[in-house]
Formats: structure tokens, sequence, C-alpha cells
């Protein structure tokens, strides 16, 4: 059968070929610089290449990045790609040497090596907004330490809290989560430069030596999985995905309570919209933003996860250059949702007022009565209730707040234990008060002082340890491309 077709075909250029090279150019070209940097310093203090040739090739291979005008560089079909047009260069400037640069590796292991260093560029930088809001709610949490809200369960009041415990709850999974990115970016940072195609080579390389030119903490260890594994991939984006649904729910419940009938939070004018028709109203818009900003930002995530689904466990490309940048994605409505939280929330306060409102007409204290007959009246927890629900219920039904419910209970338990209570109308008063409420759960988690101090303490630590580990990571980036640099210098000279 003859075949006088030339590649590459026209659409498969068009569609294929043409995206991925001005991916490489906006997303990679200076990741597959350093890489070039860093395994001709390895050929050269290995012995591989010659000391004049790796001289030769330095000036050359900085020539050619240093000198390549990316803006302007199109897509012709002269060559495949753009490792292709670097290598073309090189040859252009030194004939056949110009090939040696390629000596003990493959696109395969450079491809996955630019995608590592890539995407722990963004995921640092992700990182260390995650941290950066963390901190903001952990002031602000500090700040509404005694400021009371009205818990919901099941979209109904429930229990009295703070807004400080409830911030403290978020931190705690925000934590969570900042330690999962952490995680994934250590693993990231494991170098597949040197297995080559997939099995590494015959060639005396140094593949640690590699790793740490280019910032990584060690190589990945299996050549096989530096090509074909992809859980740096699905690893990051599942955490990074859990996050975003973790936060969305918190953003939720910012909508529920910022709505006129239970006005709970109060968002300021600086984060308010208003109708162009209805002049009284007032549109806490940005939450509606961060809800679709994280969602968007999730489903993002969820399109990196269901793409490398099913995939064979070999070179493929689909987990490579067109799909890593699809991920980026995630990053760009990630950072805004982030930003904006990082705003709104500290912006925002409670309104006293509605709390104590919506708690009277709840009667969201009726559990403390019902504890405080138990502790004081020798009652069992189930009478206890049962006497604590029929004074709720005539409260509600007189519509008067519980704290004013003194003859209703008195009434209530009589009916059920055929005695006068001991309590006192003080004693009453005081233990169906929600500060009161608040103040007697002091154990371990609970929302009084002393024990929300000692939380605030932990999270302090833990966000500091982050931190820490983050400036590790970062600084040991700096310090390889500062020995990267000194190293390439002194190839140039034999």
């Amino acid at each position: 059968m003859t075949d006088n077709s030339v590649f590459p075909d026209k659409t498969y250029a068009d569609t294929v070929l043409e995206p991925l090279f001005e991916g490489v150019k906006i997303h990679f070209a200076e990741h597959m610089a350093q890489i070039d940097r860093a395994h001709l310093v390895m050929l050269g203090e290995t012995g591989i290449l010659k000391d004049e040739d790796c001289a030769r090739l330095a000036r050359a291979v900085d020539a050619v990045h240093e000198q390549a005008d990316l803006e302007n560089l199109t897509y012709t079909g002269e060559f495949e790609d753009y490792f292709f047009w670097v290598e073309a260069e090189l040859r252009k400037q030194l004939g056949d040497l110009g090939g040696a640069l390629h000596t003990a590796r493959s696109r395969n292991d450079i491809d996955h090596t630019v995608f590592r260093m890539a995407l722990r560029l963004r995921g640092e930088a992700l990182l260390g907004q995650v941290l950066t809001l963390a901190a903001a709610l952990l002031e602000k949490a500090v700040q509404e330490r005694d400021t009371l809200i009205v818990a919901y369960t099941h979209g109904q009041p429930a229990q009295p809290t703070t807004f400080g415990h409830y911030l403290a709850a978020a931190i705690e999974v925000l934590l969570r989560d900042a330690e999962r990115i952490s995680a994934a970016l250590d693993q990231i940072n494991h170098c597949p430069l040197g297995a080559a195609a997939i099995t590494t080579s015959g060639f005396p390389i140094d593949r640690v030596r590699t790793a740490e030119l280019l910032g990584f903490a060690a190589p990945v260890q299996n050549s096989y999985g530096c090509i074909a594994s992809v859980d740096y991939v699905t690893g990051f984006y599942s955490a990074m995905k859990l996050m975003f649904l973790h936060l969305g729910r918190v953003v939720q419940d910012m909508a529920f309570w910022s709505s006129f009938e239970v006005g709970q939070l109060y968002v300021p004018n600086a984060l308010v919209q208003v109708s162009s028709i209805m002049p009284q109203k007032r549109n806490p818009v940005p939450i509606e933003h961060l809800r679709h900003l994280s969602s968007v930002t999730a489903g993002h995530c969820d399109t990196m996860l269901a793409t490398m689904h099913n995939t064979p466990f070999t070179d493929m490309n689909d987990s490579e250059g067109e799909v890593q940048q699809a991920g980026y994605a995630a990053f760009a409505s990630g950072e805004r949702a982030l930003s904006l939280l990082t705003a709104f929330l500290p912006a925002c306060s409670i309104n006293a007022a509605n709390v104590s409102r919506n708690g009277d007409a709840a009667c969201i204290t009726i559990t403390e009565l019902a504890d405080t007959m138990v502790r004081s009246e020798g009652l069992s927890f189930r009478q206890a209730h049962e006497v604590a629900a029929t004074t709720a219920r005539a409260c509600i039904a007189s519509d008067r707040p519980l704290g004013a419910g003194y003859d209703a209970f008195c009434e209530a338990f009589r009916a059920s234990t055929g005695e006068a209570p001991g309590l006192s109308p003080d004693d009453f008063s005081e233990s169906v008060s929600m500060e009161g409420f608040v103040s007697r759960r002091d154990r371990f988690g609970g929302p009084a002082a002393a024990p929300m101090n000692q939380a605030f303490d932990g999270y302090h630590a833990k966000l500091a340890d982050l931190q820490t580990h983050s400036a590790t990571r970062l600084t040991r980036r700096k310090t390889a491309k500062d020995q990267l640099e000194q190293a390439f210098r002194s190839t140039m000279e034999p």
C-alpha cells in the first residue's frame, strides 16, 4: 500500500499540534529551559558528555532559550512540537552536537517533569491563599469568640453558640484541607527526569542531581511510574476539589444567615448590590459569586479526575499537555473565590437583635433547662426533656420568650412530677439565657471561652506549621534555582 501523505495533516495540525504548541509557549517553555540546563549540567558532571561539548551546548542552550521570541513564534508544522523546535535551533548552531543534549532522556520524562513543575508552582500559590484565608478567619474568630449566634440544624433554630465557635469549625476543616493540599504538593515535588521513555537509560545518569537542581525533594523512584502514574495530578485536584466543596457549604450558610427572614449576618454596604427597580433591596451578591465560583472550581477539578478515569497505566496523551492546561482553569476560578472570601467574611458582622429575636422565638436554650433539671431536681433526662418540651410549646404558643416562661415551667413540672420545682425564678432565667447556655458548654471543643482559647492556640500552631512547611519547599526551589544557574554558567567554560 502506497502512502504519499505528509505529516502533519492540516486538520490534525490545526486541532491538536498548534494548540499544544501555543500551550507550551504560555505554560511550559520556562520550565523546559530549566530542564535543559539541569540535564546538561548532569551530563557534564557524570562524564557522559565531554567538557568541551558541554560548554558549546551550554552556550547554545542559553542563546536559544534566552533569545526565543515566544510572543511571535508560530506553529508552522515544520517541527512536530516545541521540543523539536528547540532541538532544531540547537542543531542550526552546533550541527549534530545539537542533538547530544537529548542523550539519556525522552520527551516522556521531560513532559511529566514540566507538568509537575507547572503544577507545584500553581499549587504553592493556591496554598498560600488558603493559609491567608485561614489566618483571616482565625483573626475574625478570636474577635467574635463571645458573639452569640443561633446555630441551625435541619434548617431550623437549634441551640445558641458563638460566631467564633462556628468560624472555628470552618477553620478546622480548612486547615485539614490545607494539610491535604500540602501533602499533595509533597507528592508532586518528586522528579521523573531520568526515567527516559520508561525504563531509565544505559548511561550512568545521576537522577538525584537533576532532581536537586530543579528544586525537587527527590526523584520518583520507579521509572515506569514516572511516566505512567498520574496520582500527582489526581491527588492534587482531589484535595483542591474537597476544599472548595467544603467552603461552598459555609458560603451556603452565609446566604441563609443573611436572608431578610433570618437576618443573623449583616453584610456591609461595600459588599451589597441594590435592585434596579426595588429600592428596599439589599442583595449580598458576593455570596452568590462565592457559591458559583466554588462550584465551578470543583467542576474543573472533576474534569481532571474524570479525564484520568479508565486510562491505561502507561504513557498516554490523556494526562499530558492539553489536559494539564485544562486543569489550570481550576486555579483561575479558585483563586478568585479565595480572594473574595478572604475579604467578605471578615467584613461581615452579627446582628445581635435578630439573634435574640430568633433565639427567643424558637426557645433555643431549652436543652439547658432540661440539663438543669437533671442536675438540680434529680429528674432523669427523659423526664426533664418532657417538662422542657411542654414549657417550650407553651411559650411558643403564647408568643413569649422562654425567659418569660417561668409560670409555664412550673405548671409543666407539677404536671409531670406532682411537685413544685425547686428552681427559683432567677435560677430559671439563668438556665435559659443564651450567655448562660454558652458559658456552661466549657468541655473540650465547646463554645465557652476556655475551650475556645485552647482551640485558637492549636489553630495558630497548625497554621504556623503549614506556613513553615510551604516556606521550606519554596526555599528549596529558590536555592536550587541559584545552584542551577551557578552550575550551568560553570558548564559554559570547559
